[in-house]
This record gives C-alpha cells, sequence and structure tokens, in this order.
C-alpha cells in the first residue's frame, strides 16, 4: 500500500483501474496507438456501440487523467482531435496482453 496525500492508504491497483477501467478506455487507447490521432466522428465509427454522450464522457475522463491529449482547432464547423499522452503510450504492452488473454480465453469457449 502506498500513502496518498490527503486520500489515505490505496492500493495502486484500485488506482490503476479507476483510470483505465471501463467498457470503452482499453478501446479507445488501443485504437489510439494505433491510429496515432482520430478525431470524435472517427472514434464514434470505430466505437459503434457507445452513445455519443458516454464518448464524451469516457474521452473528459481520460484527458483529465492524462492519457490522452485532446487538440481543438479554432475553425468552424469545431475540430478536434484526440491522441496519446506519454502516459497512455505507456499503457500499450499490458493493453495487448490483456487483447492476447481475451482473445485466447474467448477461443477457449468457442466463442470466436
Amino acid at each position: 500500500m502506498t500513502k496518498i496525500k490527503q486520500s489515505g492508504y490505496v492500493c495502486s491497483l484500485d488506482y490503476a483501474f479507476q483510470r483505465v477501467g471501463g467498457k470503452y478506455k482499453g478501446r479507445i487507447i488501443w485504437h489510439l496507438s494505433e491510429e496515432n490521432v482520430l478525431r470524435y466522428g472517427e472514434l464514434r465509427k470505430i466505437l459503434w456501440d457507445i452513445t455519443p454522450k458516454m464518448l464524451t464522457q469516457t474521452l473528459r475522463e481520460l484527458e483529465s487523467d492524462g492519457l490522452i491529449h485532446r487538440k481543438v482547432y479554432l475553425e468552424v464547423p469545431p475540430k478536434v482531435e484526440y491522441s496519446l499522452e506519454e502516459a497512455g503510450k505507456e499503457l500499450i504492452p499490458f493493453i495487448n496482453y490483456l487483447r492476447e488473454w481475451g482473445e485466447t480465453q474467448m477461443a477457449k469457449e468457442g466463442m470466436i
């Protein structure tokens, strides 16, 4: 356990999963690693099963946690691009390992 200022003791694993856990965060990080930069509309097409509200909320959380960068261009219509911050790039080997593990488990269960 690590002592975190003003919040008592927390488990570092809980801290990590709070930043990348959830249905979409890992997928967003993975796709940004594959494409380097994606616009909001491109993310909506790739993540076809997410609502616009949930995508916006998830992107804001990832940005707030310092995992992705949001670049806004001052033009009409507005143009916004997302890319990985260094902390987000550091997650790629772990997300890839989880992806491979998931594929193996799905294959064992006859899902793929």
